[in-house]
Parts: C-alpha cells; sequence; structure tokens
C-alpha cells in the first residue's frame, strides 16, 4: 500500500465561468472527504461554505457565557438546536467557513499534506491577520486620496506595512480531529485536510487536488503515537444535463455575441488604411545583445535613414540610444544583453516610374560605445542593417568594424584617458546617400574588426494595393502595387527590375516595327505591360 500514496500535494487551480457572488459552487457545491486510519473511518459529503462543528466548539459554544459576538451567538443556536435533534451527523471532519476566526497561518501551521521546511516570513505573519473582504462588500466607489499619491520616501515600517495583499476572495477549511479516540476536541489534534478559495474573478483553487485516479494522500501525526491516516477527495458534483448545458452555452453565445459587437463599437468599422499610392512600413525591433568587443559597459547609439520618396511623420523619432550594460562571459564572447526595443514607422510614395525611382529601402545605422571608469567613452564599432524588404519576422547579426591610427600611442590613449578615432559620418560604414559618384574610394582608410550586433525585426507592411490580390494581378499602374506584389513573392528589387525588363522588351519590339503598322495599333494596355 505504500506505493499506491499520492505525493503531490500542490495546490490545483480552476475557472469557474460562474457569476454568482459564490464561484466556488462550479463544483454543484458537493464534495465527498473520506478519512481514514486503521478501523477508523468517515466519509462526509459538503458543500460549499457549509458549516460543521468541531467537538471544540461544540464543547465551547454550549455555554451562552462564552459566546461574545453576534456569530458566536448565532452559533450557540445551531449547536442547541442539533441537541435537541439527532445531534452532529459528523464526527472526525469539521470545517471552517469564510465567517470564522481561522487565519491562514494556523492553515500553514498546521497542515499535514504541506511540508513545513520553511518559517513563516514577515509577509505571511502580517497577512495572517488581514480579513478577508467579502464578496457582496466589494463596491466600484473607492476614495481615491487627493494628495500624496506617490511616497517618495518610504520608510522601512512604510514599506512592510503597505506590501499586504487583500484580495477578495472567500475561504473554506475542511479539518480533521485526528486525535485519539475518546479524546477528541483538542485544539491541538486539529489539522487541515483541505483549503478551497474562490476569488472575485472567477479562480478556485483547492490544495490538495482532487485524487480523481490517484491514490490517497498520507496524512501522520507528530507525537508519541504517530497515527497514520488516508485521506480522499472526490468532486461529487452531478453531471449537468443536456438541456440545462445547451441553455448555458446558448447564453454564453449571446454573452459573446455583445460582447464582439461592443468591441467593434468602439473599434469602428473603417479600418485605419493609407492614402491610395502609398506604402506604410512598420518596423517593431530589439536590440537584443552585442558580442565580441573589447571593453565593458556598452551602450548603442542607432538611427534610421529614409532614401528618397520615403518619409515619417513630424513627431516620430528615428533616433534612440539603449542603457549601458555590462557584460557577462558565454563561451569565449564576453555577451551584452540589451533586449531593447524600438518602434519606427515610415511610408514611401513614389513619384515616377522611371528606372531610377526604384525603392531603396530605409537603413539602421548603429554606433557601438564603451563607458570606462570616469565615465569616458569610447568607440567600440560601426554598423548598419538593411531593412528587410520581405514583411514577417527577421532575427540578424550585423558585424562591425571601427577605425584605427597607425602606432601604438593611439592604443594607449584609447586605454588610459579615452577617445577614439571616430566617423564624422556614421552612414560612412555603408555607402552615404549624400555621394553621388560611381565609386567610393576608402584608399589608406585603417579600420579594425571588432564584434557583433543581434537584432530582431518584425516588419508590417500596409497598402491598399494589398487588399484585393485579384486587382494585383489584373493591373499593376505603379511602382508601388509592384511592391505589394513583391512582398508576397519575396523579394521587391527582382519583381521590379523583371518589370523594367519587360518594359524595355516591349518597347525594343515596337521600335522595330514599321511606323505605318504601328499606326494602325492600338495602345497596349498598361495591364498587358505588366502581365508580359
Amino acid at each position: 500500500m505504500a506505493d499506491g500514496w499520492t505525493s503531490d500535494t500542490g495546490e490545483a487551480v480552476y475557472r469557474s465561468r460562474d457569476n454568482s457572488p459564490h464561484p466556488a459552487a462550479w463544483w454543484s457545491s458537493y464534495v465527498i472527504h473520506v478519512l481514514s486510519g486503521g478501523d477508523d473511518e468517515e466519509e462526509l459529503v459538503l458543500g460549499w461554505q457549509e458549516k460543521l462543528f468541531s467537538q471544540y466548539e461544540v464543547d465551547l459554544f454550549q455555554t451562552e457565557a462564552a459566546c461574545q459576538t453576534p456569530l458566536d451567538r448565532q452559533y450557540h443556536a445551531e449547536i442547541a438546536a442539533l441537541l435537541r435533534g439527532k445531534g452532529r451527523r459528523n464526527g472526525r471532519i469539521f470545517t471552517y467557513t469564510d465567517s470564522d476566526r481561522f487565519t491562514s497561518w494556523e492553515e500553514h501551521s498546521e497542515s499535514l499534506v504541506t511540508p513545513g521546511t520553511s518559517g513563516p516570513t514577515f509577509l505571511a505573519e502580517r497577512m495572517a491577520n488581514v480579513r478577508h473582504r467579502k464578496q457582496e462588500r466589494c463596491t466600484g466607489d473607492s476614495i481615491v486620496p487627493k494628495s500624496k499619491l506617490v511616497n517618495w520616501e518610504p520608510s522601512q515600517e512604510f514599506m512592510k506595512n503597505s506590501h499586504i495583499i487583500n484580495t477578495p476572495v472567500q475561504t473554506m477549511h475542511i479539518m480533521g480531529d485526528l486525535g485519539p479516540p475518546g479524546k477528541l476536541g483538542l485544539k491541538e489534534s486539529e489539522h487541515v485536510l483541505c483549503t478551497i478559495r474562490a476569488y472575485k474573478n472567477g479562480v478556485v483553487t483547492i490544495k490538495p487536488d482532487f485524487n480523481n485516479s490517484k491514490g490517497p494522500y498520507r496524512l501522520e501525526t507528530a507525537g508519541g503515537t504517530r497515527e497514520l491516516w488516508r485521506l480522499t477527495l472526490v468532486n461529487a458534483s452531478k453531471a449537468i444535463g443536456a438541456e440545462e448545458r445547451e441553455r448555458e452555452q446558448r447564453m454564453y453565445r449571446d454573452l459573446y455575441v455583445r460582447h464582439r459587437d461592443y468591441l467593434n463599437s468602439l473599434a469602428g468599422q473603417d479600418f485605419e488604411m493609407p492614402p491610395t499610392g502609398i506604402l506604410r512600413l512598420i518596423v517593431n525591433g530589439e536590440i537584443v545583445s552585442a558580442e565580441g568587443f573589447e571593453y565593458d559597459n556598452l551602450y548603442i547609439h542607432f538611427f534610421l535613414e529614409l532614401p528618397n520618396n520615403w518619409f515619417s511623420l513630424p513627431f516620430e523619432p528615428l533616433s534612440g540610444v539603449t542603457q549601458t550594460c555590462r557584460t557577462r562571459t558565454l563561451g569565449k564572447d564576453n555577451v551584452a544583453f540589451f533586449c531593447y526595443p524600438f518602434s519606427f514607422e515610415s511610408f514611401f510614395q513614389s513619384e515616377d516610374e522611371s528606372e531610377e525611382s526604384l525603392p531603396r529601402w530605409p537603413v539602421l545605422y548603429f554606433k557601438v560605445l564603451s563607458l570606462d571608469y570616469w565615465q569616458r567613452y569610447r568607440t567600440e564599432g560601426y554598423g548598419y542593417l538593411v531593412i528587410p524588404s520581405a514583411h514577417g519576422c527577421h532575427r540578424m547579426t550585423c558585424q562591425t568594424w571601427r577605425p584605427v591610427q597607425n602606432g601604438t600611442v593611439a592604443e594607449l590613449r584609447r586605454f588610459f584617458i579615452g577617445g577614439s578615432p571616430e566617423l564624422e559620418d556614421s552612414s560612412y560604414a555603408r555607402v552615404p546617400s549624400t555621394f553621388k559618384g560611381e565609386r567610393l574610394s576608402r584608399l589608406g582608410f585603417r579600420t579594425e574588426t571588432s564584434g557583433s550586433v543581434t537584432l530582431t525585426l518584425h516588419c508590417i507592411q500596409q497598402a491598399r494595393a494589398f487588399v484585393d490580390a485579384n486587382s494585383l494581378k489584373k493591373r499593376r499602374q505603379t511602382v508601388l502595387d509592384q511592391l505589394g506584389g513583391h512582398s508576397q513573392q519575396g523579394s521587391v528589387y527582382n519583381v521590379l527590375e523583371a518589370f523594367q525588363r519587360a518594359r524595355r522588351r516591349m518597347q525594343e519590339a515596337r521600335e522595330t516595327l514599321p511606323r505605318d503598322l504601328i499606326s494602325t495599333i492600338s495602345p497596349v494596355p498598361r495591364s498587358s505591360e505588366s502581365t508580359a
């Protein structure tokens, strides 16, 4: 039998869709508890917040002089009625409801199924004195102080007193009097068998969970006798009928439909779309990490460069700087984890359809720097990243480099007093947008490879051309439409270049025809050009 014990005594969490003031009624308010030890066995059916008196309470509340509160006097009347009738229907098993003076600290200290390996903390002791608010006492109207909402200089005592959670919750403890036969009613023999909590948000917790097909829980009392007990918890709720289940599902469907209509009324029917002929590009990115750099305490400056025909809103920031991050050793490299989020929103509008108007994508430039002990910075590396032309999630690692000077004096200056050669224009890490020549010479420019930066980009593209895919197949009026077609095929540049080559071949074919034949041919529709 020792192999059949259930050792998992953790808390189980259930969610109730019942909107009644007592969300724990999800089990139809009936649970079977079986407590047995040797020849002494007891089986009982209990309901939510059902009060069963212990022998200790019967002895205590029999005397009217011991009753001090209205609840005590109510228990006195109920016990008197029980004694006049058939008596108690329970023996060792009894309950503490949410109205009883039984705190969570007593539960923790006397629970047999909870390992007592750790002592109570200050917060646990304070929580033991907090009365849980009743569900019906929670109102939406509350008084908010109009001054001193934030205590900028809290004391230690203020922090300890304020760090107390007082969540609306109802609690029920199922107890067991595990004293020896004939000596029931001793306070020290009371032990927690099961704790059930019902929260206002519909969450119901039970500790320990129902046994279901598992074996019983093992309860062992302390002291000289060290008696062994078996505990079994079974959910004995009645199955809901087919008609009632259908009625409940229909009620929830109607509720969900009304909630969906309410959300639609808040959002509106018109989905926000960019103007015709404009592509909206939203980049939600993250600077994940930087590794392989020479010094510690790294931070990154970055900015987004928009090419021709791209623009952003006036208030949209296109640059930023991360926090300073220390590195940690992973393998052979020192890695700094930034996890710094950023977001850009830009728009593309094509002015003409010539070959020179092929769209260029925005470029993200970044500069990695380090701080020394005296807060002096050093340049660790320059890099860039072309925003991907395809939508979706992209994770990329960019290599960096930094300019260096001849000789060891520059490195000594960099190590001792900070400072290092810098680029006057960070876009020189690539071909600068202001460069108009055919070739950019870097002859004589000395650089050194440094570390790498890892970024994650989530790219979203939005345009009216994306709405109707059939219209894209029938007509391609602008370069922007070609851009939309690309985003579904994989490469904007390949599609646009193929489009331009098709136009050139069509133009060359028309130039080879006789002039009198050209005059008799009707103009070719633009859709035919694009499909050619």
